[in-house]
């Protein structure tokens, strides 16, 4: 089973759903979550291959597109894109988990979403740079109905400011990849191609920033990370898994895998300056979420927060600090995706609040004991807890960035020692309250579903496999890391 499978199970489920009678609800689900769960499978199945046999020869599908502006249809796959593959996947099967109970338009929200997938695979697989950017832009658009028509809070808003931020970096992009292909000679957009030309140091110092802060907004990266939070808590539970979990990472990947290769004497120019932002982003996005009052506020600016620690960690240069990057990507996806679905699924559809004082009227860890525990356990990983994701990745980047910026551990700290504060915080006024023994007594609310329970035991599972032996995911990360691509940008082992 090729990589491949993971495009086509994802545009061919969007299509099916929408070829479905006008009330067919039932069946719309089953066939996103067989295609999810086919997406899913495929990019397991071809990272168990990659991990039995490492030295094969890597999966390529390479045909002509546009030959004459040689452009290719080139999709092929290292460790390092299969891992994002297979976080993409099991996000994708927990979103559609999550959204078991949508009656209003079944059938184009789950093409909706399948389409946002299929666009992720495709940006994880392209090697061809206009090809990437093609898959790129086929996100913008079922982000923007997602959540204008599913949305809860301000969705019109939250959904034009996630889409505007989305069209001016791309902008940026289309720009800075034109640079690069005029100037190596304007006969190959393929990556690897424009990543060996030796451009002009007076050239990179200006396209590298421009290139970079195109794939760096959708990264979530300060000060350029406000649609984040607002499209976060606008958008509808699995529109809010995917933006967190897959979407963000689009941008932190084209950082790594684009704009770094392409422009290496650009990135060591402005090197310091990302890394700065990164620690700013760390800091600032831990103090705001401690100050917040909606759940999916809070893990919103979270989630800028973790995000600065995937930039810092590319930022450090160092293998160790870009393997934790990476890892932090996988790491977040899933822990974020945890906590927006039992945020906004499991808790705001039973109590239809997200306001942490009201949440502890209902005294969730004795009406709802299941999604305390598990918010619990998410909270852990979130904070970076031994034996979950979030601790090996940032280890990962702590051991980067003293490699290359020690003086920067001491604000990093601040950072993790502020998210433990608010993630402490939130999870005990939403879950855990001090309630008066003369108050009302809580509503009786509904136990969890069985497509929750499974997408929550999905999740934690990965989480905690990967805390508990995260061999696996360093070895496929650092295939990536070890090809060409990177050999100019990263200097330290």
């Amino acid at each position: 089973m090729t990589p491949a499978w993971t495009l086509i199970s994802a545009f061919a489920g969007a299509l099916l759903v929408l070829l479905l009678p006008a009330r067919s609800a039932g069946m719309a689900r089953i066939i996103a979550l067989l295609a999810s769960l086919t997406g899913a499978v495929a990019a397991a199945a071809a990272c168990l291959a990659k991990l039995q046999h490492p030295d094969a020869l890597a999966w390529s599908f390479d045909r002509p597109w546009i030959p004459e502006l040689g452009i290719q249809f080139h999709l092929a796959a290292n460790g390092l894109s299969l891992s994002l593959l297979l976080l993409t996947g099991l996000v994708a099967v927990a979103g559609v988990l999550f959204s078991w109970n949508v009656t209003h338009r079944p059938r184009p929200f789950f093409a909706f979403f399948l389409t946002i997938i299929g666009g992720v695979y495709g940006v994880f697989l392209s090697r061809d740079a206009f090809l990437l950017f093609v898959f790129y832009e086929i996100v913008i658009l079922p982000k923007y109905m997602l959540i204008a028509i599913w949305g809860s809070t301000n969705r019109e808003y939250g959904a034009m400011k996630l889409t505007m931020y989305s069209i001016g970096s791309s902008a940026l992009i289309l720009i800075g990849l034109v640079v690069a292909y005029a100037a190596a000679g304007g006969t190959s957009f393929d990556l690897d191609y424009l990543a060996s030309v030796k451009y002009a140091p007076s050239l990179q110092s200006w396209a590298f920033p421009i290139l970079f802060l195109g794939f760096g907004v959708l990264a979530g990266m300060w000060p350029f990370h406000t649609w984040a939070p607002t499209g976060h808590v606008a958008a509808p539970t699995a529109a809010s898994m995917l933006l967190a979990g897959v979407v963000m990472k689009l941008g932190a990947y084209g950082a790594l895998c684009v704009a770094m290769p392409l422009f290496p004497q650009g990135f060591v120019e402005w090197r310091l300056v990302i890394a700065g932002l990164a620690v700013v982003g760390i800091i600032y996005g831990a103090l705001t979420a401690l100050t917040q009052k909606d759940l999916k506020f809070v893990i919103g600016y979270s989630s800028v927060s973790h995000m600065g620690f995937i930039l810092l960690g590319m930022a450090t240069a160092t293998h160790w600090g870009v393997r934790g990057g990476v890892l932090q990507m996988i790491s977040h996806g899933i822990v974020a995706g945890l906590l927006f679905g039992i945020a906004g699924r499991v808790v705001y559809e039973r109590t239809h609040t997200r306001d942490l004082t009201a949440l502890g009227a209902f005294d969730l860890w004795r009406t709802l004991p299941g999604a305390a525990f598990a918010f619990t356990l998410a909270t852990a990983a979130s904070m970076g807890m031994p034996g979950f994701s979030g601790f090996v990745a940032e280890l990962s980047v702590g051991i980067g960035v003293w490699q290359s910026d020690p003086w920067l551990i001491g604000p990093v700290a601040v950072g993790i020692i502020v998210t433990g504060a608010f993630s402490l915080r939130a999870m005990h006024r939403a879950f855990f309250p001090v309630r008066d023994a003369a108050a009302q007594a809580a509503p009786i609310l509904p136990p969890l579903t069985w497509p929750e329970i499974s997408a929550i035991a999905l999740l934690i599972s990965v989480s905690v496999a990967i805390g508990v032996y995260p061999l696996p995911w360093v070895t496929l990360i650092d295939d990536g890391l070890n090809s060409p691509l990177f050999h100019s940008i990263l200097s330290l082992p």
